[in-house]
């Protein structure tokens, strides 16, 4: 018996030995090599960018880069104009890194209207800039990637307006990805990619004593849904950006008619009512969103335009900062840098 259990304890150490010297050998820990979230997860499909230029979602878009994703059509009258001008301020807010380390991808979802010369006069229209592009391809492939990124649309939704408007970060040399949603705060997502998905990265010093005091004159529900809904693309005195300034506008064009296009801009517009179509024409044909507000929040977002028009004009100073200190830059107006053009 003695024999036999000192066999038996031979044999389990034997094992013991192999197995450990397995795992300290054998074995290759996922960050480093990401064998798993890297080229044996997502696939390789080719796209095709808003220049013409056919890409691979895995070799060219996604390996060595921290991406952002999201998924659009050009024609969509809801969330789609919203998103592209959010992730424009988040653009503005990464500044030199774009095109660089990060890069943005926006991917249509309705393949068959939207073709790269479509796409590129739509990412002209947001003043969009070398490292993000536009893409589109065959709705197998673009299904494909939808699915692998967790962003695939229910059976029962319909193709276009059923799309997700989630955001998916990632670094794919680190195997880090996560989802938010892309009408976030700009500063915020462009936190995410600065210090989360960026080990090491934050700038020295920068802590949260820093963090700037918010103005309590622009808090309350007024100035939170200026800047939640119509910051991305309007100002109050600041000039225009995406949209018009919004600057006395309900004595330009009467409160009832602000009042009507807000409520529904897209039922304006098919109406081809005369001022929805003329500012259309004039801001790139951008067409703004429904954004499904209730009388009542026309109503407080007209309040507080009234107010800040009033403020402005007792200061005698049309370029104030309109919003405080949370208000973000007014998207800028020069000459667009689209990928690939210069």
């Amino acid at each position: 018996m003695r024999r036999n259990g000192w066999a038996i304890f031979a044999a389990t150490a034997a094992f013991m030995l192999c197995a450990a010297s397995y795992l300290t050998v054998g074995v290759t820990p996922a960050a480093a090599d990401n064998s798993y979230w890297g080229a044996n997860y997502f696939p390789n499909v080719p796209l095709i960018t808003q220049d013409g230029k056919a890409i691979h979602f895995y070799d060219d878009m996604l390996k060595g880069k921290i991406v952002l994703i999201n998924f659009i059509y050009t024609e969509c009258g809801e969330t789609c104009p919203l998103e592209t001008a959010k992730l424009a301020q988040v653009y503005k807010l990464l500044g030199d890194r774009m095109g660089k380390d990060i890069f943005f991808y926006s991917i249509t979802v309705d393949s068959k209207r939207d073709t790269p010369a479509v796409l590129k006069a739509y990412a002209k229209r947001f003043h969009t800039g070398p490292g993000w592009y536009f893409l589109t391809g065959k709705k197998e492939d673009i299904d494909t990637v939808r699915k692998k990124i967790g962003m695939a649309g229910r059976l029962d939704e319909d193709p276009l307006t059923g799309h997700t408007s989630s955001l998916t970060l990632g670094n794919e040399p680190q195997g880090q990805w996560m989802q938010d949603s892309s009408f976030d705060d700009p500063h915020f997502i462009a936190t995410i990619v600065d210090n989360w998905l960026t080990p090491g990265y934050r700038k020295a010093g920068n802590s949260y004593a820093n963090v700037p005091k918010i103005d309590e004159s622009v808090g309350g529900e007024g100035p939170s849904m200026f800047r939640t809904r119509c910051a991305a693309c309007h100002t109050i005195g600041g000039g225009d950006g995406v949209g018009p300034d919004l600057l006395g506008v309900t004595t330009a064009h009467g409160r009832d008619w602000v009042t009507r296009y807000i409520l529904a801009p897209d039922k304006a517009l098919a109406a081809k009512d005369p001022i929805a179509m003329a500012l259309f024409k004039k801001y790139n044909k951008v067409k703004m969103p429904n954004l499904h507000l209730t009388p009542v929040d026309v109503k407080t977002l007209l309040d507080y335009f009234d107010k800040q028009t009033a403020t402005v004009a007792q200061a005698g100073d049309s370029s104030a900062d309109s919003t405080g200190a949370m208000k973000p830059e007014p998207v800028s107006t020069k000459t667009s840098q689209v990928p690939g053009r210069n």
